[in-house]
């Protein structure tokens, strides 16, 4: 998220007040990106730091990452419909003051080739801030997060212990890029991992790094990411909430300038595209397979969003 033009402008001219209050996470149990501490909200028991039993953080690990490898290729085989919602607020009314939104069907065509269709995008009246090639690219890639056995090797990923969130018992890991590659961001936060499918369920963090050069920047709030099981064996993002103060230094002798960011992303409606592509993942064409590793009758419901 840059800031516009139109913004700098009227900072220059003084129209705009500097906004410092701070900004409520979206999930309090979460770390903030900073390393400040928070508390537990309702549905979120405590943190257990003991080892896991029976298995290690490693193995806990490498067979999350292979379901995550699994279902993303899944993933690719759905329609679905995604719902933007980009909002600035005034700091001391929480009013908003500027909106993006557009609602998209990702879908097929005859020929089998994804598509996106445009289905609802009402004018956009951000003016504070603009959207820009980063931002939908965080969209696409970042808020609805998957951790492959592709990706493993860059990234940190400690164990923290495990958590009972709603109806589930999870393990919960931080995770953190090892090095940063040049022209690429990555994901540094926590991910819960459900003890039972060894999936990710939920994730909470931000996008890094951050491009905060003085007339440059390209900043994103932190974020929290909800998945849900789809067809009884697809854990699929479903909801993201990002929230938080954007710092912009000051620029042409204006006071720098803070910008609350509300950002609300659903992805909804998933359904299996049927047709001659098929999903193979280790040499086996697992496009309508059940996994039969899994509980269907017993699986306990997904966590709930905090949805506005």
């Amino acid at each position: 998220m840059k800031l516009s033009r139109a913004s700098v402008s009227a900072t220059v001219l003084g129209l705009f007040l500097l906004l410092s209050a701070p900004v409520t996470p979206a999930i309090a149990a979460v770390a903030n990106p900073d390393g400040a501490a928070a508390q537990d909200p309702a549905g979120f028991g405590p943190l257990d730091p003991a080892p896991p039993a029976n298995i290690t953080p490693q193995q806990i690990i490498e067979k999350f990452a292979a379901r995550e490898t699994l279902f993303n290729l899944a993933r690719q085989n759905y329609t679905f419909r995604q719902t933007v919602k980009v909002d600035t607020l005034v700091e001391d009314t929480n009013r908003i003051d500027g909106e993006y939104q557009q609602v998209t069907d990702i879908t097929f065509n005859r020929e089998g080739k994804r598509e996106e269709h445009v289905v609802f995008a009402p004018q956009n009246t951000l003016e504070r801030v603009q959207m820009t090639p980063a931002d939908f690219d965080e969209i696409e890639h970042r808020l609805p997060f998957i951790l492959t056995t592709e990706d493993l090797p860059k990234y940190d990923i400690t164990y923290l212990g495990r958590q009972h969130i709603d109806e589930l018992d999870t393990y919960v890991f931080s995770a953190g890029p090892k090095t940063f590659e040049k022209g690429k961001r990555y994901f540094q936060g926590k991910v819960w991992v459900d003890q039972q499918d060894f999936q990710i369920v939920l994730v909470n963090g931000i996008t890094v790094p951050q491009d905060k050069r003085k007339g440059h920047e390209d900043l994103s709030p932190p974020f929290t990411t909800y998945y849900e099981q789809v067809d009884g064996k697809y854990w699929f993002p479903t909801y993201t909430k990002a929230e938080g103060n954007l710092h912009f230094v000051a620029q042409e002798g204006a006071l720098s300038q803070d910008v609350h960011m509300r950002n609300i992303v659903k992805y909804s409606d998933y359904k299996q595209y049927h047709a001659s592509a098929r999903i193979i993942y280790n040499g086996e064409d697992i496009t309508d397979k059940k996994d039969t590793t899994q509980p269907d009758s017993n699986q306990p419901p997904p966590p709930k969003n905090p949805k506005p």
